[in-house]
């Protein structure tokens, strides 16, 4: 571990130099690559350059004590133990941030909500995690848009696709994926009994144009005209796209626009992105045997997460979590959640064994 840190060290400081050059301030292109590249190892560089910081000062600090009597050696045996426990803290700290990194966590991503049982009640469920994840893409400044919404005369949704865009957004939204279990009175109970309903969440990271090639004999552009729950947001031409993807069975639908180009431009970007989770997704599937997380596997079947209202509890079942701030969680202050699972998630790679020993 120390060699690769001296590695990543060395890199960030040459990297730093040719910044700087003449030659590479000509080449715009050249100087975005070596900028990119330098500002993903300045966090480990900086925590390696804090760590031999440290390690030099425990060791003036022993080296020191030997010439000492009395106090003045207590005092510079217990500074050098105290630096000690912070090398240890430092090098856990550097062994998370040499793992590997999810080759998606800076891509834009799609949000599907979609209702499980419960009948109008999942639905309404979905609705509330609507606007939960609303609240929480507008906390950390991400970009909202919506491809296609299924509402319910009583103002749930049956199905809800969204993409969200800015840094991070799969990073911010990845551990969402799964069943979402929620136990309330509906408000469509009127004996005051709680209900038990279900909505899943998949969280897909956004494919690049080229990362994807669509055939057009693959394909079939279907035109509708939008419903909904009625009223006066129902175009009354065709404006609507759906996509049919032969060789998967994928079928896209987007009509929240009342372009038709862009409804066929947000539904190829869907579409795009869930043909890089099917394929990523048959590719990863040997990784994803030989590697199981505490937060679960990525299975959007898996029962996650349940919202008891009465309680006002929301409990992760991966970790165990229980927060008890119903009102402020369903406003999408959801970070102390992301957080703990991310930590889970770290700590979990470590016990595997995925990081380097010192």
């Amino acid at each position: 571990m120390l060699k690769k840190l001296q590695n990543i060290a060395a890199r960030y400081e040459e990297l730093g130099g040719l910044l700087a050059s003449p030659e590479v301030l000509a080449d715009m292109d050249l100087w975005k690559k070596y900028s990119k590249e330098r500002a993903e190892l300045a966090e480990i560089a900086e925590k390696y350059g804090e760590y031999r910081d440290k390690e030099a000062q425990m060791n003036a600090a022993f080296a020191e004590a030997e010439h000492e009597t009395g106090e003045m050696k207590e005092f510079l045996l217990e500074e050098a133990r105290l630096l000690k426990q912070t090398l240890s803290d430092i090098t856990a700290q550097l062994k998370i941030l040499l793992l590997p990194k999810d080759k998606n966590d800076d891509r834009n991503c799609t949000l599907e909500l979609r209702a499980g049982a419960g009948g109008e009640e999942a639905a309404l469920f979905v609705y509330s995690l609507y606007r939960m994840y609303m609240g929480y893409c507008e906390k950390h400044r991400l970009q909202w848009e919506v491809v296609d919404l299924n509402e319910t005369e009583l103002g749930g949704m049956r199905e809800a696709i969204v993409n969200v865009s800015g840094k991070g957004a799969y990073k911010l939204l990845k551990y969402e994926s799964g069943v979402h279990r929620v136990q309330r009175v509906p408000e469509t109970e009127s004996q005051g009994r709680i209900h038990t309903s279900t909505a899943t969440v998949a969280v897909l990271p956004e494919a690049e144009d080229v990362e994807v090639e669509i055939a057009e004999k693959d394909i079939r552009v279907d035109l509708f005209r939008s419903s909904g729950a009625g009223g006066q947001k129902v175009n009354k031409t065709e404006t609507a796209i759906r996509i049919t993807h032969f060789p998967t069975g994928i079928v896209v639908t987007c009509q929240d626009e009342r372009s038709q180009l862009k409804n066929k431009d947000k539904a190829f970007r869907v579409l795009r992105t869930r043909l890089y989770d099917y394929y990523n997704g048959k590719a990863d599937s040997e990784e994803a045997r030989n590697r199981r997380s505490l937060v679960g596997t990525g299975d959007r079947s898996e029962r996650i997460r349940t919202y008891n209202f009465p309680q006002s509890r929301i409990t992760d079942h991966r970790i165990g979590l229980s927060l008890f701030s119903m009102e402020a969680f369903m406003a999408g202050d959801l970070d102390e959640m992301t957080e703990a699972l991310a930590r889970a998630d770290r700590e979990a790679q470590l016990t595997a064994g995925t990081a380097e020993t010192v």
